[in-house]
């Protein structure tokens, strides 16, 4: 009983880390442009990460789980971040939150070609409705919103969900928060020379929302996020704790609206309702 509470209440932490993430990107927009800003924030995580290995004394990982980690790396660390920065230029972080109610279909669909997973075909029947709702919900935004944003959204979920699937498999054998940092470590090297080549050239015009979302992003989106999350997945159960991501963009709509006042139509929130319903039961038939 006490593992399954610590566990969702890791959980929950995590999952209401990353419903900020886009928000905070958003703001982080402000004063960044998106090749640094995936750069930054990558570099400033590694560097957390780094002294938490160091500390922890954690091993080495095998020269088999390189290529994992490289694709764990190119998803979560370099795609996700560098797609939504892309996205969000186009489309508000309210807008871009219901495609990340996709985010657990993906991760699924990925585990299913990584892992050799064979779910029932209802399963299939819920998926392809989620994916048809935010078709539909980007289809009627059609005159407010942006085609390249919402492509770049959708991009942004494919490589986000193999990241994930990949990492899943990998924390079987090195731990949950040790994935996440060491395919922050893979990639510091590329990520240093990203920030440097895209520094900005003066710091006098970013404003403090902007110095905000670029340290939010950096500490807990990248880093701080995935331990409590993979933390909460280990003591509560992966199937248990990760329904959890049900509610995450009900919460990103109430941060966007919150911080950003950005306006929360009612076809997002009934599009992202949906989407939920068709995760909750894709999960069931699983």
């Amino acid at each position: 009983m006490k593992g399954s509470i610590e566990g969702w209440g890791s959980g929950a932490i995590g999952m209401t880390i990353f419903s900020g993430s886009l928000p905070a990107t958003r703001a982080a927009l402000e004063g960044f442009a998106p090749l640094f800003l995936t750069g930054a924030r990558a570099t400033l995580a590694a560097l957390l990460a780094a002294a938490c290995l160091v500390l922890l004394r954690q091993p080495l990982p095998g020269r088999r789980d390189l290529l994992s980690l490289g694709i764990v790396a190119l998803g979560v660390v370099v795609g996700f971040p560098l797609l939504t920065a892309l996205a969000l230029q186009h489309i508000t972080s309210a807008h871009a939150i219901v495609f990340v109610g996709l985010l657990p279909l993906s991760t699924a669909l990925f585990g299913v070609l990584r892992g050799g997973e064979r779910p029932r075909p209802l399963f299939w029947l819920f998926a392809a409705l989620g994916a048809a709702a935010v078709s539909g919900f980007a289809l009627m935004q059609g005159g407010v919103a942006s085609p390249i944003g919402d492509l770049a959204m959708v991009a942004a979920i494919i490589v986000c969900g193999l990241g994930y699937a990949e990492g899943a498999m990998l924390t079987r054998r090195l731990g949950g928060w040790q994935v996440i940092s060491w395919a922050l470590l893979l990639s510091l090297p590329l990520m240093l020379v990203v920030s440097a080549w895209t520094w900005p050239g003066s710091s006098q015009a970013i404003t403090a929302a902007a110095w905000l979302g670029l340290g939010y992003v950096s500490v807990f989106s990248m880093f701080v996020g995935f331990a409590f999350w993979y933390r909460g997945l280990a003591r509560g159960g992966t199937a248990t704790v990760g329904q959890l991501q049900l509610l995450q963009p009900f919460l990103g709509l109430a941060f966007a609206s919150l911080l950003l006042h950005e306006p929360v139509s009612s076809s997002m929130i009934g599009a992202a309702a949906i989407v939920v319903l068709c995760v909750a039961m894709a999960r069931r038939w699983a």
